[in-house]
């Protein structure tokens, strides 16, 4: 007599010493990119009884409906911008019949420039994997949600810092900023399966803790993050900070400098506080900086988000000082090769050695067909622009993804790619249903800076 899942499962925990159900009753569903051969995450499937399962990580869903097992059965695929062919009624879907133990393979064609490469923060990145008993070494961060990154090389190391963090063990989390350090190129593949080691300044317990608490009500948003030289040469790691209340309203602007000893960042000064006579905020070292050096030589910093709004030279002491900062103008809008006016929203710059130009990935302010999940790329000569013609490179079905930070540390020399990331979120969007574990984190994707896609973007 064949015994079912849920009492083999009692004995596969008494053996293995876990409480985790036993891989075989599971039938391991695996989503990958079609002549790639790419594990696809964030794919999800949904049944016509409305249960839904979204791929890890490593591209895996662990089917295990008792109701369904053993019986052919439609699956809705979707994928933002990873699909297969409509049927005659013009439903995306594939027909599978899942049984205990079974592997099956789900092939997706990526309408997208962009490639999607993984999942970089929360919880359960290979959730689905360990159910089907693989990725068994990852290590959960105990974090479950994280906003905008800001990031640094500063030391030799790689500084990561993120806004809000959400928690497993209640609805309020972390809100004065989370961080953590990695080498400049993490010693790890940039393809799916994404395994990305995060260290985090934590606690005396071990757990990720803040690192911006800074006086006042609200939250704590970090962002130009920056490492600059002081007048010894020391590298000093510095920020601008926002205080919030709500709704979402900034009542406050300040400076603050990172302690190496206790690992935290310490308030140096406010350059603005909300008041009758100074409702708004004068110009601020803010957004995601990029080092410039002029064809005169002189080193600068530049302030964008994403293009340059203000510089100042490139030390500590000119960083502070707000009669140093030089207010710039940013160009308001791109054009795509379509004739399409876009106005970008947030995003950030670089110089690509492969290109030998800047290149911008930014969101679109307004886009469709999610107002905030439209993505594009485009390249100047200048950090200041102009900027060319405009490609869109990521798309998304009613949900947001804002923020988008270049990675041009991850870029080997020689290497035509360009990786970026940016927060996926159903914040903003038109009321969509969350999606599981990856909601309220950052997605990392790539890009091939020689796909003949981008080329309207690359006029020489």
């Amino acid at each position: 007599m064949k015994l079912p899942c849920s009492l083999l499962s009692l004995g596969w925990a008494a053996i293995a010493g876990t409480s985790e159900p036993m891989p075989g009753c599971f039938s391991r569903i695996e989503i990958v990119e079609e002549r790639t051969g790419w594990p696809v995450p964030l794919v999800e499937l949904r049944t016509t009884h409305s249960a839904r399962f979204v791929s890890d990580n490593a591209g895996n869903i662990a089917f295990d409906l008792p109701e369904l097992m053993g019986r052919e059965m439609w699956f809705e695929v979707h994928g933002h911008g990873y699909e297969v062919k409509a049927d005659g009624f013009g439903i995306r879907g594939v027909r599978l019949t899942p049984e205990p133990g079974k592997s099956l393979r789900v092939e997706v064609k990526r309408t997208i420039v962009a490639q999607r490469v993984g999942r970089l923060t929360g919880a359960g990145l290979f959730a689905e994997s360990q159910k089907l008993g693989l990725a068994g070494d990852w290590r959960e961060s105990g974090l479950v949600g994280q906003d905008s990154v800001q990031n640094a090389v500063h030391r030799g190391r790689l500084f990561w810092f993120w806004g809000d963090t959400t928690l497993a063990k209640y609805p309020l989390g972390i809100f004065h900023g989370t961080g953590a350090t990695t080498l400049v190129r993490p010693a790890v593949k940039l393809e799916p399966p994404l395994n990305f080691p995060l260290a985090y300044f934590t606690n005396a317990n071990g757990a990720p803790r803040s690192i911006a608490t800074m006086p006042g009500s609200g939250p704590t948003w970090v962002t130009g993050l920056a490492s600059v030289p002081d007048a010894s040469s020391t590298p000093r790691l510095v920020c601008a900070y926002m205080k919030i209340k709500p709704p979402l309203e900034i009542y406050d602007w300040s400076l603050a400098v990172w302690n190496e000893e206790k690992a935290i960042f310490e308030k140096l000064k406010t350059v603005w506080t909300k008041s009758d006579d100074a409702p708004k905020p004068p110009p601020i070292p803010e957004g995601h900086p990029v080092s410039w050096k002029d064809a005169a030589g002189k080193e600068w910093l530049l302030f964008g988000n994403p293009f340059p709004t203000l510089r100042c030279p490139a030390t500590f002491e000119a960083w502070q000082d707000a009669n140093m900062w030089e207010v710039l103008m940013p160009q308001a809008s791109l054009t795509s090769s379509n004739g399409e006016t876009v106005k970008p929203h947030s995003g950030s710059i670089a110089w690509h050695p492969w290109r030998k130009k800047w290149v911008t990935v930014f969101m679109q302010t307004f886009g469709k067909p999610s107002a905030f999940g439209e993505l594009w790329y485009a390249e100047a000569d200048v950090p200041t622009g102009p900027w060319d013609t405009a490609v869109k490179v990521l798309s998304h079905d009613n949900y947001t993804f804002y923020n988008p930070r270049l990675h041009i540390e991850f870029t080997s020399e020689g290497s035509p790619h360009l990786f970026f990331e940016g927060t996926y979120t159903m914040q903003f969007a038109n009321k969509p249903t969350p999606t599981p574990r990856y909601d309220y984190n950052q997605m990392l994707y790539r890009l091939d800076l020689s796909d003949p896609a981008l080329k309207p973007a690359q006029p020489r």
